[in-house]
């Protein structure tokens, strides 16, 4: 087996859950897309990681939310359990709605369409979200699962 860069994911914790955070900690930055399709991603995230290293931080559950701004712009939204000096520090607060999905990249419309069905079965109201991928394309690969989760601000 190749050497993986991500961890395996456990789906259960976060599918079908409510998570509510008070003043979680994540740094910003963002990623040049493509039509949507990441361009600089690793680089982007190679230099977070850096910046977190060297101040003795942590990444809580590996997580990294995405937020498709445009077609040309991804912010990306790394958790961490300190702020980081040089970067973006910024807090999320509230209540969000996470469900997995888990195939390839192309059934992101399916899984949008159905989260927002999910949503509205539960009477929840989705402010804003967030896509997170999960592993890189190399370790999806390697475990031979994909899975994305999507968390959505709610009310």
């Amino acid at each position: 087996m190749a050497e993986e860069c991500c961890p395996v994911f456990d789906p259960g914790p976060w599918d079908g859950k409510i998570v509510e955070w008070e003043n979680k900690i994540f740094v910003k930055d963002n990623v040049l897309t493509l039509f949507y399709m990441p361009v600089n991603f690793g680089r982007v995230m190679k230099r977070l990681d850096k910046k977190v290293k060297e101040a003795g931080g942590n990444i809580p559950d590996h997580l990294c939310l995405s937020d498709h701004t445009s077609k040309w712009n991804m912010d990306v939204y790394l958790a961490v359990d300190r702020e980081i000096p040089d970067a973006e520090n910024v807090t999320l607060n509230g209540k969000f709605l996470s469900k997995v999905y888990e195939g390839p990249f192309k059934d992101t419309e399916k899984w949008c369409d159905d989260f927002r069905e999910y949503a509205d079965s539960r009477d929840l109201e989705i402010e804003k979200w967030f896509m997170w991928y999960t592993t890189c394309p190399k370790c999806a690969k390697e475990y031979g699962k994909n899975y994305v989760v999507i968390l959505a601000e709610v009310n």
